[in-house]
């Protein structure tokens, strides 16, 4: 069985080699990269199973490292850890919101570094095979990652594309915002509910006349629901 290949892009050679030494010591394959544009040529080269990002680079920060891998398609999958010295809340959502998976601040463990690393690729790994989810006029096509809306390509970010395609497999349910964070962002992950509320907010302007589909329930949480495109229609029966 392949081990997973992980890139760490962290321009301290000593951390950097500390930290392959003991992911290889717990059968991971290692690769480095000391700054943005050798980690672009590595991930040109070979796709990793996931990245290690530091925050402080020279050059390109790993913020604006993790936005524009996010971006792109072939690497918008990869599983990103960001490790910084960064700690504060705002950090957290800053580095979480560009697109990173999971973000540790530094000093940590081994342990704890080994433990975010199988809980953040346990969620990347394909649990069910690519469908294309439809719900009224609202369809996602999860091969390609296409959003639509009656036809009308709708534009997404990587959190709020997670957001819809949970709310589409799960339809006419109710969520809390505990379970979205659980579910779309991961148990791992310490950010506030309120953070569902911003995307949720950004998801339903991305929507447009769709936005009526993703329902606010009083003192419960979101759901998503078909009944909403009546009233998109203009209140039509």
């Amino acid at each position: 069985m392949k081990q997973p290949t992980v890139l760490v892009v962290e321009d301290e050679p000593s951390i950097a080699e500390l930290i392959m030494v003991n992911l290889r010591h717990h059968g991971y394959q290692t690769r480095w990269a000391a700054d943005g544009v050798q980690a672009q040529r590595m991930l040109l080269d070979q796709m990793p199973d996931l990245i290690l990002l530091d925050w402080m680079l020279p050059g390109e920060n790993g913020v604006a490292l993790a936005r524009r891998w996010r971006k792109d398609a072939r690497s918008r999958d990869v599983p990103i850890i960001m490790l910084t010295a960064r700690s504060e809340e705002a950090d957290r959502v800053a580095g979480l919101d560009a697109g990173a998976d999971d973000y540790l601040a530094k000093p940590f463990s081994t342990r704890e570094l080994l433990a975010r690393m199988r809980a953040v690729l346990r969620r990347r790994a394909p649990e069910q095979i690519p469908v294309t989810l439809t719900l009224a006029d609202l369809s996602l096509d999860e091969l390609s990652q296409r959003v639509s809306f009656r036809g009308q390509a709708i534009k997404l970010g990587p959190t709020e594309y997670r957001l819809l395609n949970y709310l589409m497999r799960h339809p006419e349910r109710v969520h809390s915002r505990a379970q979205l964070l659980d579910k779309v962002w991961g148990a791992q992950v310490l950010i506030e509910d309120r953070t569902v509320d911003v995307h949720i907010k950004r998801l339903r302007e991305a929507l447009g006349e769709g936005a009526a589909m993703v329902e606010t329930v009083r003192g419960s949480g979101y759901r998503l629901t078909q009944q909403g495109t009546t009233s998109a229609r203009g209140g039509m029966a």
